[in-house]
């Protein structure tokens, strides 16, 4: 597989909607008033579940590309702690910048010139493509939760 189908594909793994649904569908459509409810008590609301794939993407784009950048604390850092109601400057506030930060991750991915599979300069032992890999990863898994809790607060059409 050549360098540039590789970089195609994470892309698309990066936007999701191959075999998982996009972001911007799952989180579509939220009714405001459900957005920082849980449908139980072990279960993160669609909030908290956007909240910490925001703030983990923006770790590891950061990690990547930043050799100052200080990562949260583990775990709780990784976690919003509003538990209010969430006004749609907050709501909206979210979903630009983890858009904006997977964008950044994606020109990441399509420059050439960086070879995904070497270390970070800055870091030593991880790789540009495990970063990547995790971002993408991690983000699937969370935007299953919240397909989840939307479906259990009656507020996803599928």
């Amino acid at each position: 597989m050549t360098d540039n189908v590789v970089r195609e594909h994470l892309v698309k793994l990066l936007r999701g909607g191959q075999a998982f649904t996009t972001f911007e569908t799952a989180i579509e459509n939220v009714n405001p008033k459900l957005r920082n409810k849980r449908p139980a008590d072990n279960i993160h609301s669609v909030w908290e579940n956007l909240e910490h794939i925001r703030i983990a993407q923006e770790d590891l784009l950061k990690y990547s590309i930043d050799p100052e950048w200080k990562s949260p604390d583990w775990p709780e850092g990784y976690w919003p702690n509003d538990k209010s109601e969430i006004n749609d400057g907050k709501w909206n506030n979210s979903i630009d910048s983890f858009i904006n930060d997977r964008e950044q991750i994606i020109k990441l991915v399509l420059q050439e010139n960086i070879d995904l599979t070497s270390k970070i300069p800055h870091t030593e032992v991880h790789t540009y493509l495990r970063e990547i890999l995790i971002a993408s990863e991690h983000n699937a898994y969370h935007l299953g939760q919240i397909l989840t809790t939307r479906k259990l607060l009656n507020d996803w059409k599928s």
